[in-house]
Formats: C-alpha cells, structure tokens, sequence
C-alpha cells in the first residue's frame, strides 16, 4: 500500500486504501485491513506451547474466535483450532499402533486409549499456554485468547513486556510448567505397574512433555528460548530491537538446522525407526519441514513486528487527520465537495443547527454515487452517525491510538481537541497504510 504523504494541514495525503497480506508462524497469509477494520494485535506464536505479544498489522476481527470455545479459565477464551482434529486423528493412529505392539492384547480398544493419549497430552499443552497467560496477566498484559491448533497451542498476548526481566519471565514459564508435568508423570510411573495400560500413558504423556519443553527451550525466535535469548540481549544492549534481530536470526539459524540436521539424525541412528512410532524418512522430512517452516516464519514475523513497535509512537491521531468542512445535513454532495475544495479540505463532517457535529461523511460512500447525481444527494444520507468511541483525542498516538480505534470499529472518525472543538477526520484508511509504511521504515 502506499505511503500517507502528509499536506501543510497536517492531513495526510489522498489515496483508497488497498490490501495485501501479512503471514503468521503458525498460519496462512492474514488479509489486510480494509474500509471498517481496526487493528487488533497479530501474535507471534510458538508451535509446541508458545506466546505471542505486541501491536501488528490490522486485521478484520475474528468473530469465532478461529475455533471451537472451550471455556474462559482466568476470563480468557481457549479455542480449539479445527486442525487440531487432524493432529489429534494422527497422533491416536500412531500412538495406537505402539499399543499394538506393546499391548497386543487389547484389540480395537488401544484406538480409544490413544484418543485418551492425544486429548491428555493437549490438555499438558494447555497448561503451558495458561503458564504464559497467568504470567502476562500478573504483569498487566491483556491477553486475547489461548489457541489449541495443529503444532501445539499459542497464547495472544496483546502487549509487549515492559522490561526485559519481565519478558524472560513470560516465556520461561511456559517450558518451566512442562517440566513440571514431565516430573509429574514420571512420579506417576512409579506407583503404577510397568507394562500396563497406565503405565505406558504415563510413559508417553512424560516424553511429550519433556519434548515439548526441550523444543521451546530452543534459543531462536518464535520459540519460548527465543524470546528468553531476546531478553537476555535486551538487557545487555539495552535497546529492545537489538534482542529481537539477535533472536530472531538465530530462530532462521535454528529453522536451516532443524530442516536439515531432523532427517539425517533418523539416519544416522540418533531416533530410531521405533522411537519415532515407525514413521519413515519420508514422513520425517515433512516434519522437519513443516517445523523449519514455523520457526522461520516465525522468526520473520517477530522481525516486523518488532520494527512497527519501534515507529508505533510516530502513528499520531493529529498528523494522520485529514482537514474537515462542516456542512449542514440537507446540503447537496455537489455542494458539499465544492466548499471542501475551495477549503483544501479532504473530509466532510455533518453539523446540526448550532453547528455541533452529529456524523462523519464515508469516503466510500462518496466515491459511490456517480458525478451527475451529486447535485440530488443530500450528504446525510451518505453520512455516519457519532456513535460512543467515534471521537478520537487529537494528541492520542501510537498503541493507544490503536486501541481506541479497535474499540469501535468504524471507516470514520472525528478527530478533536481537548476543548472539543474538531481538528478533523481520521480515515481508517489513512490509519493502514500508515502501519504498512511502519513497518517498512529502516531500524534505528
């Protein structure tokens, strides 16, 4: 999208609002924001248990959640994502089929058993991401749901820490509580029999977990030991951005060995064909692959969303806006847009008899009615109403900028001094390619 160019008003320059596209760790291409969205945060997730936080690109809300609600343990919705049925359906094949050879004689029954394995061992994933979630929120850090998905699960974390202690603390938790569980279910092994059905869940719920703790621990960005690592480096340089390039090019580092070094250490006898529950090099490679992917992603997020955090406090409401005529509710458009002009305004604003503002005219309403009908169109019809959270501070910038406008989601709003007295209008628009020039502008 292209840059706001801003005018000697302090407007910013012309231009429809376009889209493009911003790609997650763990998903797809995310769309961009268009007329009416508002810029929730975007997370930078972890694959096996991991947290995401800080300002991202705008997005359109996601009304469902992108899953099934599981329920609000400390008020935070924990979905379940539709890829984890996948995930779940092949880790009950493969687990059943160790219960096959370990205990021949159950029959049909170890598939039941291995969907037991799959749901208890996503549970332990949970119990990583509340780790994270109970941190953040002593912390103050809101955070907007927990996801269960195809590689683990992911904690949305809406802020950035404020400190770099605070930081190391947020992602050694997770891996820390996985430890936990792994002492857990070996302690459990104990006092059961070897050999029995008890026994080799156990068995299996303590190695997924000690996996999952060893494979977050590792030091590159997304992964929990990335952002310890950017902690560290943080601290060290005191500068925030310096942690997260240092992070983040290890994380691509640690992508090219996991991508590599997964497949030939099955080969060369470091995992046997067993302890890998008989899947063959084939299957390996894709696993390498896939997780060499969420990592890089992963890391390449962070790096962008680490840059927009360090230009979000040159997003400001007053250099953003665009200068405003007032014009009464009957006034045609064609009129309308003349006096705009001869003013070398860019937005209209609909004022009642004594000259209070009641509505904002949408710029996309505008570009809709064609050229010989503006004399015969009022420019209320084409206007929106003040509704509560429409009127933006002139002096509000950077993250709470961005949370205002998330709280009422709109095209429009009307941008005012402290006295009340509008400076103008700041276009949603305006707001996004903004963001995306952000993000393009070079690290100090």
């Amino acid at each position: 999208m292209p840059d706001a160019s801003a005018n000697p008003d302090g407007g910013a320059g012309p231009a429809p609002a376009s889209s493009g596209a911003s790609s997650g760790p763990e998903a797809g291409p995310k769309s961009a924001p268009g007329p009416g969205r508002t810029p929730p945060a975007v997370p930078a997730g972890a694959g096996l248990g991991g947290t995401g936080s800080g300002p991202g690109k705008p997005q359109r809300p996601r009304p469902f959640g992108g899953g099934i609600l599981m329920g609000r343990p400390f008020g935070v919705p924990v979905y379940v994502a539709p890829s984890w049925f996948l995930v779940a359906a092949l880790i009950t094949w493969v687990f059943g089929g160790q219960l096959d050879r370990v205990l021949p004689h159950l029959g049909g029954l170890r598939y039941l058993i291995a969907l037991f394995f799959a749901v208890a061992f996503y549970a332990s994933v949970l119990v990583h991401e509340l780790a994270h979630t109970v941190a953040a929120l002593r912390f103050k850090l809101p955070v907007r749901r927990i996801q269960l998905q195809f590689f683990g699960g992911v904690s949305e974390i809406e802020r950035e820490a404020e400190t770099p202690g605070r930081e190391f603390v947020l992602a050694f938790v997770g891996p820390l509580l996985s430890l936990v569980l792994t002492g857990v279910f070996y302690a459990g092994m104990q006092a059961v029999e070897p050999g029995t059905v008890p026994g080799v869940l156990l068995a299996g719920l303590m190695v997924s977990n000690l996996i999952v703790a060893v494979f977050n621990i590792l030091p590159g960005l997304p992964l929990d030991g990335g952002r310890m690592l950017r902690a560290l480096i943080w601290k060290l340089s005191g500068r925030a951005m310096t942690g997260t390039v240092f992070a983040a090019w290890t994380g691509r580092a640690l992508a090219i060995a996991v991508l590599i070094g997964l497949p030939l250490a099955t080969h060369a006898g470091g995992f046997t064909q067993e302890s890998l529950s008989g899947v063959d090099s084939l299957t390996d490679a894709l696993l390498a692959a896939i997780l060499a992917a969420i990592i890089w992603t992963g890391a390449g997020n962070s790096l962008r969303m680490a840059r927009l955090r360090e230009h979000l406090p040159d997003l400001r409401a007053r250099t953003l806006t665009r200068r405003a005529v007032p014009v009464p509710s009957d006034t045609p458009l064609s009129e309308a847009l003349r006096r705009a002009n001869d003013a070398g305004a860019r937005a209209l604003v609909v004022v009642d008899g004594s000259g209070g503002p009641v509505s904002v005219v949408r710029e996309t309403a505008i570009a809709g009615v064609p050229a010989h009908r503006r004399p015969w169109v009022a420019v209320a019809t084409l206007a929106q109403d003040l509704k509560e959270g429409m009127r933006v501070p002139a002096e509000l910038a950077g993250e709470e900028l961005l949370e205002h406008l998330r709280a009422t989601p709109a095209t429009e709003y009307l941008v005012v001094e402290e006295t009340g007295e509008v400076y103008g209008v700041l276009s949603t628009g305006d707001v996004e390619r903004a963001f995306v020039a952000a993000m393009a502008k070079p690290s100090a």
